[in-house]
C-alpha cells in the first residue's frame, strides 16, 4: 500500500505542481490564451494565490513522507488539494465547461488522502 501510496502522490504532485506554476508565473491574459477562460474572471493576485495553494500542497504531498518529519501532514495535503478541486468543479460546472480533469483529481487527492490517514496508524 506505501507504494501505490508513493506512485498516487508522485502523479498528482507533478500535476499540481505543473498546473501551479503556469499558474503562479504566467500573466492572467496568457493563461485565458492557453485555454484557461475561467482566469479572465478572476483578478491577477488570486489566480496567482490559487497556483502558489497548488505548488505548496504539491510540495506537502512528497516532502513530509520523504523526510519522515511530520508525516500527518501529507495526507492533509491531499484534503486540501481534494478541496480546492471541488471549488474547481463548482466553477468549471457553472460556467458550463469541462470539470473532467478537475473531478480525476478531487477523487484521485481523496483516495490519497485515505492512504495516506490509513498508512499513519
Amino acid at each position: 500500500m506505501t507504494t501505490v501510496l508513493w506512485i498516487l502522490n508522485i502523479v498528482l504532485a507533478v500535476a499540481f505542481l505543473a498546473s501551479g506554476i503556469m499558474k503562479a508565473t504566467q500573466p492572467t491574459d496568457a493563461l485565458v490564451g492557453r485555454g484557461l477562460t475561467w482566469a479572465a474572471g478572476f483578478q491577477p493576485k488570486t489566480v496567482k494565490g490559487i497556483g502558489v495553494v497548488e505548488i505548496v500542497g504539491a510540495v506537502g504531498l512528497i516532502l513530509p513522507r520523504l523526510t519522515g518529519v511530520a508525516t500527518a501532514l501529507t495526507p492533509l495535503a491531499a484534503v486540501g488539494l481534494f478541496v480546492t478541486m471541488i471549488f474547481a468543479i463548482v466553477l468549471h460546472q457553472r460556467r458550463r465547461e469541462s470539470y473532467t480533469p478537475a473531478l480525476v483529481l478531487a477523487i484521485l487527492s481523496a483516495v490519497s488522502a485515505v492512504l495516506g490517514f490509513i498508512l499513519l496508524f
